[in-house]
Order: C-alpha cells, then structure tokens, then sequence
C-alpha cells in the first residue's frame, strides 16, 4: 500500500519531503499564481495540484485606497496560501506587505509583535484561522458569512455584501472622535473662563454654578445627537 498525502505546500514538501518527478518539474515551476493550491502525493512523489479559485472582491483594492486616505498607515496581508500566490494577490491588492505561507499562530503572533512595537492594530478576518490574531489586535474585525468562531471572538462584525463597510466604520471612529475632542476643548475653555470670571468678581458663585450646568446640559444633548450623514462614494454610501 502506498501513503497518500494532501496538503499545502509546506506540508508536502517540508514536513513529508515529498518529490516531483523530474519530467514534471517544468510544468510545476509554472502553476497558475492567480489560485490557491493543494497538493496531492503518492508514494512520496507529487501525483496532481488542485487549483482552487479565491476571486478576489471586486471593491477590495479600492477600499484600501480609501482607508489609506482615511489614516490607515499600514496594510498586511496574512495568508497560508504559497509565496507565490500570495505575491500575485498582494500586487493586485497593492498592499504595503504580505506574509505567506503562515499558520494561525504565525498570525497571531504577528499581530502580538505589532501591538509590542507600539502600533494599534486592526485585524479583518473570516476564517477559523484568524480567529488568533482577532483576539491578539486592538480591535478585530469578522465577516458576517465568515467561521462562527471568528465572528464571536470579533469586536465588530460586518455585513458580507460589501467591504465598504469597513471605509464607514473607519468614518464612524473618526466623528466619533472628533465630537469627543471638540466637546473637551468646549468644556475645559468654557469651565475656565468661568473660574477667571468667578476669580475676577464679575460672575457669583450661583451664576457660575448656573451656566456650568446649563453648558454640561447642551454637551450631552449634542453628544446624543446624530453624527454627520456619510458621504457617497462610487454610488455606496460609506
């Protein structure tokens, strides 16, 4: 009986020491970069490669251009798939980085790195093998047609039709956060100028305890209120 074997690449090859046969060689140098690959042994020699088709999402490379111009600084593709895979869907994304040919904890443990060296990591993911580096980031992202596991070890889940969702997440923050700036600089300049006044004996204390109140009042009915309507982009709303 022979031992049969199927698996990615590293498995094949550097874990069981799988061979091709010499008079394949040539067509295995030039598989099709634009799928994933499995690889099938026989006997320790290559007997077939399954080519599996992963279209990329029509909207991914736009959307990254638009999270670049929202502030993201740095996108870096994980993947298991081959270096050679993983390099052509990396220049058809234009991501700045991609790493190939790596495990969950490889994943996991890139994340970790990046969090160690000071960087606020966001992590998107859909699958049971990126359900590590979700739990590792500062915030992870699931797809909603992804692994239950990944979407319940996520912060956030989005919905699947459309990765546009993650451009309106990133607008949502940013008001967010902008409305938490400017309702700080409001309170600390207003409370201070009503300590000058009270210091000065222009306002009394019961004046001063008055707009103090009536100032707390209006920042939470604006922090309550709706955040600006997104902008439309190339027909979506985002």
């Amino acid at each position: 009986e022979e031992k049969v074997l199927i698996g990615s690449a590293h498995f094949i090859f550097e874990d069981e020491g799988v061979t091709v046969p010499l008079n394949e060689q040539e067509r295995f140098d030039h598989l099709p970069e634009e799928y994933s690959h499995l690889y099938l042994a026989i006997g320790g020699e290559l007997a077939a490669v399954i080519c599996i088709s992963d279209p990329l999402r029509s909207e991914a490379k736009e959307v990254l251009t638009a999270l670049r111009a929202l502030g993201i600084e740095k996108t870096v593709m994980l993947t298991g798939d081959s270096y050679r895979t993983a390099s052509a869907v990396a220049n058809r994304l234009g991501v700045d980085m991609f790493c190939a040919e790596v495990l969950p904890a490889d994943k996991a443990r890139y994340v970790a790195d990046l969090r160690r060296e000071g960087h606020v990591v966001l992590m998107v993911g859909d699958g049971i093998n990126d359900s590590p580096a979700l739990s590792e980031a500062d915030a992870g992202i699931a797809i909603s047609d992804g692994a239950a596991i990944a979407r319940e070890i996520a912060d956030i889940t989005i919905a699947a039709e459309s990765l546009w969702e993650l451009v309106k997440l990133r607008r949502i923050a940013m008001a967010l956060m902008e409305r938490i700036r400017s309702n700080y600089r409001f309170v600390i300049g207003f409370n201070g100028t009503l300590i000058g006044l009270g210091l000065a004996g222009i306002l009394s204390p019961a004046a001063s305890a008055a707009l103090h109140n009536l100032a707390t009042l209006g920042v939470s009915l604006r922090s309550m209120s709706a955040l600006p309507k997104p902008k439309r982009d190339n027909g979506c709303c985002i």
